[in-house]
């Protein structure tokens, strides 16, 4: 039976990494979490005489630095002049030079949300009338490329490293005791240590990049990382070294001096087994004490520093970040801890149904304080409705709740097989002491039911004939010894080979293994939803947007350019005619309108459709534009910031299924 199991768990392991992988390697990049929401004067606007100053306004605070706010005129020289000041709430102002001339300034911005991710982008304004600008605007953000990805890797390794060490722990104090003498669950917790000491460290030394320049040179960079270290985000991975410091204490502790007295008959009362051992006891309670309090620091190092610092209600939102992420350690680890208990417990400490059932009591708690604290940051994080479809937050938060409902259901039928389990225990007791009494019978006397159980008779012959050899061999210790030692193997083999072949077992095992398998795909999604702009704030954004480029189209009139273009994909229904229209094709604000037909002329509805624009002139793009479905056939999107006139690429990717896409592509002149 093991080596039936075997390969399906090697099987499904790697199905549940490659599915976690691609979610993470197919994420879109971390969204900026803060959102430019007004500038003045406006993006795309003409105004009569050159401003003093330029001012820019977010959806949150945000970090500035020197080099944050550039504005440059027609031939890519800098105007401003002095650092970016933070007049009043989340506008921010930068001094320009004063009787600049007529023609399009171009306006940059790198800065760092609250919540500590990164935030850049590009804008025009023109003084007097429109002109042209040899100005060249990156398309790649300092938070994508290499570093970027690393980045995200490094958060799920964290936060992974915390939920093994966090819950592994609590499963040993409050599930099973014993489990502080398994080598393979004591792995298990010290890899998540090392997992979220090393993320931590990785994280550290990739901020500064990750914040300005992007680039994997920059990692090494002294001055930047004593950059990082006075920001906020750079005293929470601090602190959070620091806890882990207090983290390895703990561990040491747990599986050195709370290992010798863990009592493997009754591992949830270890400490009153005897009814007198007081040291016991506090042990146990001072562990309990001191792992609640750094895995409670730990998760606090998250919340400070990321959404929950931030927005409404900080001051109620951070503590509830700190519950949420300690009721997911306690389910997702612990539940990784008993599926390491399940596989590689040794015979002589099996996981009994009383560990599986605190563990299914403590995962029923854990489940319910996710539900009423997610319910909260649901709210605070979208603030309405339509927010779960027309927002990628939103969308990220259906998949983590369609997850957590298969991960219930899946423990409901743990919960049925642990039940179950109890029967199996009772006639393995009844086994082992009917097999202890044909031991105890004479030489040469056979058991009653030889002819029914054959491995049973099996093994009575090879005791027996283990016994004549001991005698024959007389005084010979050696050989004595070496009996004994084969008879212990074989009886762990067979007490093995009956625990694997127990079906009520096996069915535990792989309830376990799939709820563990959907908990690494959760995982996933929570940390590229950690990434990902909420709700709210995107919304706002698009608001904003929308105005501006109202008042854009309004104060240059209409200029619109319209693109036809045929494609073929080659699969089936793969054939039909997108078409562009772009409003009011300036440098500046855009609306753009995709629409999607059939060979017969009738609008079709496609899984995607994707526009990329690039200026190969002034090496700018390609500039993807994630257009949103408006109707059948039709996708729009507004505030399409094209930096610069010139004669620009638009290129069209439709999908029309799984595997069949084709990209098609028109030069359009902007401005």
């Amino acid at each position: 039976m093991t080596q039936t199991i075997a390969p399906r768990v090697r099987t499904l392991v790697l199905l549940i990494l490659a599915v976690a992988g691609a979610l993470l390697a197919g994420a879109a990049p971390a969204s900026a979490h803060a959102a430019l929401t007004g500038s003045d004067p406006a993006q795309g606007a003409v105004v009569d005489t050159a401003p003093p100053q330029l001012s820019l306004t977010f959806s949150e605070p945000v970090a500035v630095g020197d080099d944050s706010v550039r504005v440059l005129d027609p031939k890519g020289e800098r105007v401003d002049k002095g650092d970016p000041a933070n007049p009043s709430g989340t506008t921010y102002s930068v001094r320009l030079v004063s009787g600049l001339p007529d023609g399009t300034y171009t306006v940059a911005y790198q800065v760092v949300s609250a919540d500590s991710h990164p935030v850049a982008g590009a804008f025009t304004f023109s003084i007097g009338a429109p002109s042209e600008t040899t100005v060249a605007v990156s398309a790649q953000g300092s938070d994508e490329g290499l570093v970027g990805w690393l980045y995200g890797f490094g958060r799920y390794v964290s936060y992974a490293g915390f939920v093994v060490l966090a819950g592994g722990a609590c499963f040993v104090l409050a599930c099973w005791a014993p489990g502080a003498r398994v080598r393979a669950v004591q792995r298990l917790v010290v890899s998540g240590w090392l997992a979220l000491t090393a993320a931590t460290l990785g994280l550290l030394m990739l901020r500064g990049s990750y914040t300005t320049s992007g680039r994997i040179g920059d990692v090494f960079d002294l001055e930047l990382l004593g950059d990082v270290l006075q920001t906020k985000t750079g005293a929470a991975l601090v602190s959070r070294l620091l806890l882990l410091a207090a983290a390895a204490l703990f561990i040491a502790v747990l599986f050195g001096a709370y290992a010798r007295t863990a009592d493997a008959d009754d591992p949830d009362r270890a400490a009153e087994s005897d009814g007198g051992e007081p040291d016991k006891r506090d042990l146990t309670f001072g562990l309990a004490l001191g792992g609640t309090v750094v895995a409670a620091g730990l998760a606090a190092s998250w919340a400070m520093s990321e959404h929950a610092s931030q927005g409404l209600q900080a001051g109620v939102a951070m503590p509830v970040d700190v519950v949420h992420l300690l009721a997911v350690a306690a389910w997702l680890g612990g539940l990784t801890a008993l599926l390491v208990a399940l596989y590689r417990a040794p015979v002589e400490t099996p996981v009994g149904r009383d560990a599986v059932r605190r563990f299914s009591r403590l995962a029923f708690g854990s489940v319910v304080t996710l539900a009423v604290t997610g319910v909260y940051q649901s709210w605070r994080q979208l603030g309405s409705w339509s927010a779960f479809t027309d927002t990628r937050y939103g969308q990220l938060l259906l998949v983590k709740i369609a997850l957590v409902a298969v991960m219930v259901a899946a423990a409901f039928l743990s919960r049925r097989w642990t039940q179950r389990l109890a029967d199996a225990r009772v006639s393995a007791a009844a086994e082992g002491t009917e097999r202890a009494e044909e031991e105890k019978q004479p030489a040469g006397t056979a058991p009653a039911e030889a002819s029914e159980t054959p491995k049973t008779s099996e093994a009575s012959k090879a005791s027996k004939a283990s016994k004549a050899e001991n005698d024959a061999a007389g005084q010979d210790s050696v050989r004595a010894a070496q009996l004994a030692r084969q008879r212990a193997a074989a009886e762990a083999a067979r007490q093995k080979r009956l625990r694997d072949a127990d079906p009520n077992r096996f069915g535990l095992r792989r309830s376990v293994l799939a709820e563990a398998g959907v908990a690494v795909v959760l995982l996933a999604v929570t940390t590229v939803l950690t990434q990902t702009e909420p709700g709210r704030t995107e919304q706002d954004a698009r608001a904003a947007a929308a105005t501006s480029s109202s008042a854009s189209a309004t104060g240059q009139g209409s200029g619109a350019v319209s693109l036809t273009m045929p494609f073929d994909t080659g699969g089936k229904n793969g054939k039909g005619v997108v078409s562009i229209d772009l409003d009011p094709a300036q440098a500046g604000d855009n609306a753009l309108h995709v629409y999607v037909e059939g060979p017969d002329g009738t609008p079709v509805d496609v899984p995607e459709v994707k526009i990329a624009l690039t200026l190969a002139a002034q090496d700018i793009g390609p500039l993807p534009v994630a257009p949103d479905r408006i109707a059948t056939g039709h996708w729009s999107v507004s505030g399409v910031q094209i930096p610069m006139a010139g004669d620009w690429k638009v290129e069209v990717t439709v999908r029309t299924s799984d595997i069949d896409q084709v990209t098609v592509s028109k030069n359009a002149q902007i401005g």
